[in-house]
């Protein structure tokens, strides 16, 4: 997605295969390959950094904020059994 946060703004930059960027002074990007419409993307970075693809991130700060909220629901969707409860009970009744 295009879309900045609103408290982050978005930069673009143009970068050639083999061309890099570095981020915080810790993480190396470099474009590794382009074919088409997909970029690939080589990361360089210390082993305390975590990097993971948006959609990922994305869906763990989901389970995290549902967990937070006591939906007991989330344990079904993670296992993919909705009619499972926490305690492995049927919530059939």
């Amino acid at each position: 997605s295009r879309e900045a946060t609103a408290d982050c703004k978005m930069l673009y930059l143009t970068r050639k295969v083999g061309e890099s960027v570095i981020i915080n002074g810790k993480i190396e990007l470099t474009v590794i390959e382009v074919r088409g419409k997909t970029a690939k993307l080589g990361f360089v970075f210390p082993p305390d950094a975590s990097v993971l693809r948006k959609e990922l991130h994305d869906r763990i700060k989901d389970e995290n904020v549902a967990a937070a909220a006591g939906d007991t629901d989330i344990f079904g969707e993670i296992t993919g059994d909705a009619d499972t409860g926490a305690d492995g009970e049927s919530n059939d009744g």
